[in-house]
């Protein structure tokens, strides 16, 4: 079964839930309509008169057909293979059932005016009266929470304390009370007392095709989400695919539910059972012997191809287990948690088509030197293009690392993340094999006086919201959650388009669906984009990868690395000479001089954004998901930052009589070190353990 698993994750293609606040039409039908057209833009369009156009059309002019659905849930299919569509259309449980037709209606002319020939595409009212969305992919009873907006009041509640607890209180009782709904309806309103008296009023809902678990999760993740976005605020909405919730002080918004499910049938006193009829009830035992008759006919068949399919699955897999081509100890394979590499993994290419596709790992097609070993640039005997990395055969340096890429790159596909296409390992060669990616690194072009004129603001723009979204879907949208560890400008790669690509994974950690945060006594990384709480004491989360992009944000703006640098006559860390300026109000003067033609307004919007991630308090960093809204629109408000991690060169006496481990060409040296100002070239060394190996 383990390569079924491996098989399956490797192929899972999930869409990065971008969070941010849509724009709105000025079209009275529009008006107030929140809407996405394929946020991820990985899903496509569809061309005029084409099969999956009229299949998109049938379908969504026939989903509401059904008169006699009272409780707001429609859902349908249309189709075969790549034309079939899925469409989904939820109503808020107090809409009357012709208030929800007529609302989805409407819905369906906003998407296809706005959203023209896109094979996916959501859209809510503003009061979320209703949500319409279809896609090309299966969408039923699949819990997602992006694409999604945020909106809350402007007013602050007094006795703010009190009045987020009592909040927090209401929405965790409707979020138990919606999850325990059925498959008709997952749904509940309640309100509370907060401060001074005042009603608190609050909505729940989720579609009602997630399973229990689904949306509970769903909800506590918006639940979760409300401090960092609108704490204290005395309203907020958060709207998702899946699950929305609302709470207001102002004034009851919801009416009285339009469907109440029935309540499950009283038990009877004894355990007969009856067969259901087919048409009619018949009680004789001519009609008795008929069904009996049936039920024989229909259930032996089924029993016989249930157990010759599964006899075929298992010759199947004992015929498809290749011989063992290679001696390698279990343990070196099994993974901290029992996940281990499978020698027989499709994903694994034979070394002597990598050294072919490489020209035997020639020096002119070496792409560069890294910590863990060389880069390759190969092709394929099929014409793709590769890049290769070699682990250094003479150190034990990486061997750990190498097993994370293979486990968790492989499990991830996103347009964001450089694409691991094989593995090799053959006696003490250990290769990983990705898409090529043509313009280098990041810090290739940023750090470097002449090339960085290349990247004028909008590709710079580009390169920051890509790589927040490729952040975002680790932490949150990917099947699994992970912790990149290691983000920094000679990790983003860019395409030839100059889109941004995350890319090293071998320092990534795999967090549980609940796991918040975690401990480790091995630091790594590299200095600068550490986040103070993980440098000093070990603790990393979602937030030291917040703070990573932060660093990251503030040197794609400036053209500066993060260590010490020379700013007219100031001196220091590009985070306190950040800070300093835009204290100050003089921000525009840490900014790269080239962005001459750049939107002013963003540019200061990112500065800010930076500094908001660089903040000291982990918990006061946003989440990538708040950063993604905020790269997305300037309608998301943005909070005032402290100073940022380490201001004043705090970090000064961090690494004090400590010994630096580098990496370098695969060969280990120790160095004395008590303020490391500037950085290595591309594929830095990462502060590793302070010991020997």
């Amino acid at each position: 079964m383990a390569v079924l698993t491996l098989r399956y994750f490797s192929c899972v293609c999930l869409l990065l839930v971008t969070i941010f606040m849509s724009g709105v039409s000025a079209d009275n039908n529009t008006q107030n309509f929140h809407y996405f057209c394929d946020h991820t833009n990985d899903r496509g369009n569809f061309t005029a008169n084409s099969t999956y156009g009229t299949n998109l059309n049938t379908l969504l002019t026939t989903l509401t057909s059904n008169t006699d659905i009272e409780y707001g849930f429609y859902n349908l299919t249309k189709g075969e293979n790549t034309d079939q569509v899925y469409a989904i259309g939820l109503c808020r449980g107090d809409v009357k059932p012709y208030e929800c037709r007529n609302c989805l209606e409407h819905s369906r002319g906003n998407l296809s005016q706005l959203c023209p020939n896109r094979k996916e595409a959501i859209g809510w009212y503003e009061d979320e009266k209703c949500m319409l969305r279809y896609s090309d992919r299966k969408i039923l009873g699949l819990m997602e929470t992006g694409p999604a907006y945020f909106a809350w009041s402007s007013i602050n509640a007094t006795q703010a304390e009190e009045f987020n607890k009592v909040v927090k209180d209401l929405l965790d009782g409707l979020r138990s009370k919606a999850a325990s709904g059925d498959s008709r309806t997952k749904y509940a309103t309640a309100n509370a007392t907060g401060p001074d008296n005042k009603f608190i009023y609050g909505l729940v809902q989720c579609t009602p095709d997630l399973s229990g678990p689904d949306c509970d999760n769903c909800l506590l993740q918006s639940i979760n989400e409300v401090p960092n976005c609108c704490d204290s605020k005395i309203g907020t909405r958060i709207v998702r695919p899946s699950c929305n919730l609302r709470y207001e002080t102002s004034s009851l918004f919801y009416g009285a539910q339009t469907y109440t499910p029935p309540p499950p049938p009283t038990p009877s006193p004894s355990p007969s059972f009856s067969p259901p009829s087919m048409a009619t009830t018949n009680t004789s035992a001519e009609g008795k012997s008929n069904a009996t008759i049936i039920v024989i006919a229909v259930t032996v068949p089924v029993v016989v191809i249930v157990f010759a399919v599964l006899i075929f699955i298992y010759i199947l897999l004992i015929a498809r287990k290749p011989r063992k081509k290679f001696e390698i100890q279990q343990e070196e394979l099994d993974d901290d948690d029992g996940d281990g590499i499978d020698a027989s993994e499709p994903l694994q290419i034979r070394f002597n088509m990598i050294r072919d596709a490489t020209n035997d790992f020639s020096d002119s097609n070496k792409l560069g030197e890294g910590g863990f070993g060389a880069v390759y640039r190969g092709t394929l005997p099929n014409g793709q293009e590769i890049a290769v990395k070699r682990l250094s055969a003479n150190s034990r340096q990486g061997d750990a690392e190498f097993k994370n890429e293979v486990l968790l790159v492989a499990k991830l596909q996103h347009r964001n993340l450089v694409r691991l296409l094989g593995f090799c390992l053959e006696g003490r060669e250990k290769l990983l094999v990705y898409e090529f990616v043509p313009n280098k690194s990041l810090d290739y072009f940023i750090f470097d006086e002449t090339k960085r004129a290349q990247l004028d603001w909008d590709r710079r723009f580009k390169i920051i919201a890509g790589t927040a979204r490729g952040i975002l879907y680790l932490h949150q949208d990917s099947r699994l959650r992970i912790i990149h560890r290691d983000l920094k400008a000679g990790n983003i790669l860019l395409d030839e388009e100059m889109n941004p690509k995350i890319a090293d994974f071998g320092l990534a950690r795999l967090f549980v669906v609940d796991q918040t945060h975690e401990d480790t006594q091995r630091v790594v990384g590299t200095y600068g984009y550490m986040a103070p709480e993980y440098a000093l004491h070990g603790q990393f989360s979602e937030k030291s990868d917040v703070f990573s992009f932060g660093v990251l944000i503030l040197e794609i703006v400036s053209g500066q690395k993060i260590s010490s640098i020379q700013h007219g006559e100031e001196t220091g860390d590009l985070r306190d000479i950040a800070w300093r300026s835009w204290r100050e109000g003089r921000a525009r003067n840490i900014v790269d001089p080239t962005l001459n033609n750049g939107s002013e307004s963003e540019i200061m919007r990112c500065v800010h954004i930076g500094l908001l991630c660089v903040q000291d308090n982990a918990a006061a960093r946003p989440t990538m998901a708040s950063v993604v809204a905020m790269l997305n629109s300037h309608s998301f408000g943005l909070q005032v930052p402290v100073a940022p991690a380490l201001y004043g060169n705090a970090m000064s006496g961090i690494f004090a009589d400590m010994q630096l481990w580098e990496i370098n060409s695969g060969t280990t040296r120790s160095r004395e070190s008590t303020n490391r100002s500037d950085q290595d070239s591309i594929n830095e060394a990462s502060i590793t353990d302070p010991y020997p190996r």
